[in-house]
């Protein structure tokens, strides 16, 4: 065995450590194979082997992803696209793990998301508290049009 293999033997069995300890998705781990020094190609066949061998799963990796930002940092549909897109994942497993989340508990993490944003608002003006609102669970990833439906709920 050559110095080179014995390096993506070892790069291998490191990857596959860091999968085992936590859920990665393939471009995650293809970025810390090519930063420890592994040439592209030999990178593919290290993430086929890991894909093989079930230590890597994108579409495990995405529906883990999103129960955690649902259910711990209670996060709407579009941000977590957005930051799933942005780790190269297919889109369809994206829609497909996405569509799994229950439509009433996303209803209810919105409220109560809204409603307690509504308590710390400090604004007199309806209008303005209301742009507050609207802000704030944009930015925590959630619908507009959701937003919107729910909002006279929030604010009464």
């Amino acid at each position: 065995m050559t110095a080179d293999n014995n390096k993506i033997k070892e790069v291998k069995i490191k990857m596959a450590a860091i999968c085992s300890r936590s859920e990665q998705c393939s471009n995650d781990i293809r970025k810390k194979i090519v930063a420890a020094g592994i040439a592209e190609s030999d990178a593919e066949e290290i993430i086929s082997q890991l894909k093989k061998e079930n230590f890597i799963d994108d579409a495990r990796y995405i529906s883990s992803y999103i129960a955690e930002k649902f259910r711990i940092n209670r996060w709407g549909k579009i941000k977590m696209r957005y930051y799933l897109k942005m780790k190269g994942l297919d889109e369809q497993l994206i829609t497909d793990s996405l569509d799994t989340i229950d439509e009433e508990k996303y209803r209810e993490t919105l409220l109560k998301t809204m409603k307690e944003k509504a308590g710390t608002v400090k604004k007199k003006n309806k209008y303005e508290k209301m742009g507050q609102i609207i802000r704030f669970a944009q930015n925590r990833g959630f619908e507009p049009e959701l937003i919107h439906r729910y909002l006279n709920q929030v604010i009464e």
